[in-house]
Order: C-alpha cells, then structure tokens, then sequence
C-alpha cells in the first residue's frame, strides 16, 4: 500500500468533525511516531505509513458507527486526573465534578481525617478525583460490577491513590465488610428510567447499562442509598447524590423523608439542578 495523503487532507476530507479528527490522529502519531499533538501543525505534509493508516482508518470506522472517543482513547480526563476508561465502566461526565466539589468543601470544613463512601464509583472517578484533592480524606468505594473493579483499582494504582482509598465488591452499603460510619457519602447511581429513549442515543448505547438505569423510574437506586444513611452516615454527616435533570424535587423529597436537614439543590454550569446534599442531625 502506498502512503496515505498528508495529515492537513486527512483532516480536512474525513466524514468526522475536524477536532474528533484531530483527537484520533494525535493518538496514531503518538502510538506510531512518538511525536505531540503539534505536529499536526507543524507536519501537516507528513503521511502515515501502511501500519498507521490502517489503524486510523479502525479509528475512524469505529468513530462512524457511534463508538464514545473515550472508549476508543481508552482514557478520559475528570477533575484534574486522568482514567483508563473501557466499555466496562461509565464515561465520567463534566457536570459530575459538582459532586467531587461539594464533597471537597465538606472535607476542608471538617479540616480532620475525613472518611467518605463512594457508592457505585464506575472507573473512581468520583473517590479518586476526592483522594487525590484531599489527603486527609480516607476513601471507600463500592461497586457490583468486578470488571469495573478492576478498572477503578488500576486507575488507583496509576495515580498512586491505592492506599488512601480501598475498593469493594457489592451492591451499595452491602458491600461494607463491617460496620461503618462515614463523614461524607457521595453517588451518581444509575437515575435513567428504563423507558427514556436517550438509552438508544449517542454514547448511551455504547455505555454499560446497569451503569444508567434502574429499570425502573429512576429513583429506586437513589431511595435505597438515601434510606441507608441513617445507618452508615454519621450525625452531622452529609450525603450528596447527582440526579437527573427532572429529578431534583423528587430527590430532596426522599432526603426530607429520610429525616436529612439542610436539603439543598446545586446547579451544574449549565445551570441545570444537578446534585442534591442533605445532612444528618446532630
């Protein structure tokens, strides 16, 4: 096979938009050439050999048929770090930074060794974003899936976290080995009714989907984590969950319900209602 046409026409004639082009043709010239981003600039005359084009026409290929970029990266940036991500596990979003945030200020407020539960934490995203931002934070994250286990304790092990936050195998609080208490709870649990056609959509269908839906209305996942703080968050604790975006009133409902105080909604950057906190009385 001759070479391929330069970079700036494999740029400018492929069917994907310029800067998901820019994304996959970055990952070929690093794996092949070693070589930064800019050189997509700087050697824009530059042609791929035999072995790089046919995997930067797998790339695209797979792109084409709706395959999330991060998937095909493997990788995903989130709050100042970055995860392996893999089919296995949810693509961590901007808006969930908002969780990682008021967890942080909770646990420089308590300025004291913190102990916060991640129920449902995916690739760590969330326990992992917390341990590398607070050091006095001491981490417990859960999860049913082993493979996204697997993915959450090697991202741990690449950040040099696997001593400040310990993984466990289980279904929300049934995972805790042994009685606990936690300063500080946090969840973005599956919230996507079973019917929402955004399942069928985009990178949904992509995503595992024990990971987005209950297969139900939405709000099982979050009534059952909320119901159990009254045995595993501490009195003065709090508890912050994401919802979806239609779901806040409810999920302040089932906080109120559960006895919580100071039940707050917070705003996304998009000015959307994205997290609610409650706390535990005294």
């Amino acid at each position: 096979m001759s070479a391929s046409p330069p970079l700036r026409e494999l740029i400018s004639n492929c069917a994907l938009p310029a800067n998901e082009v820019r994304i996959l043709l970055a990952l070929i010239l690093e794996k092949h050439y070693q070589l930064p981003r800019s050189a997509l600039l700087s050697r824009d005359d530059m042609s791929l050999n035999e072995q790089a084009f046919l995997e930067w026409e797998r790339l695209v290929s797979r792109r084409v048929l709706g395959e999330p970029i991060a998937y095909i990266l493997g990788k995903k940036g989130f709050h100042n770090i970055e995860l392996e991500v893999g089919p296995g596990v949810l693509i961590p979003r901007p808006e969930t930074e908002l969780l990682v945030e008021i967890a942080l200020t909770e646990i420089a407020k308590l300025n004291k060794r913190t102990r916060v539960l991640d129920l449902g934490t995916g690739s760590g995203a969330i326990a992992l974003s917390i341990a590398n931002a607070a050091p006095l934070a001491s981490v417990t994250a859960t999860d049913q899936s082993t493979e996204a286990l697997a993915i959450s304790k090697q991202n741990a092990q690449s950040l040099n976290l696997s001593d400040q936050v310990q993984f466990l195998l289980g279904s929300w609080y049934a995972a805790l080995t042994e009685p606990s208490q936690f300063d500080v709870i946090v969840s973005n649990p599956p919230y996507i009714a079973h019917q929402d056609p955004h399942l069928t959509q985009g990178d949904l269908r992509f995503e595992p989907v024990s990971a987005l839906t209950d297969y139900a209305n939405g709000l099982s996942c979050l009534e059952s984590i909320i119901a159990g703080t009254s045995e595993y968050l501490k009195s003065g604790g709090l508890i912050a969950v994401e919802h979806g975006f239609d779901q806040s009133e409810a999920v302040m409902e089932l906080m109120k319900g559960a006895g919580l105080i100071d039940v707050q909604a917070h705003l996304d950057l998009a000015g959307h209602c994205r997290v609610v906190s409650g706390r535990k009385r005294l």
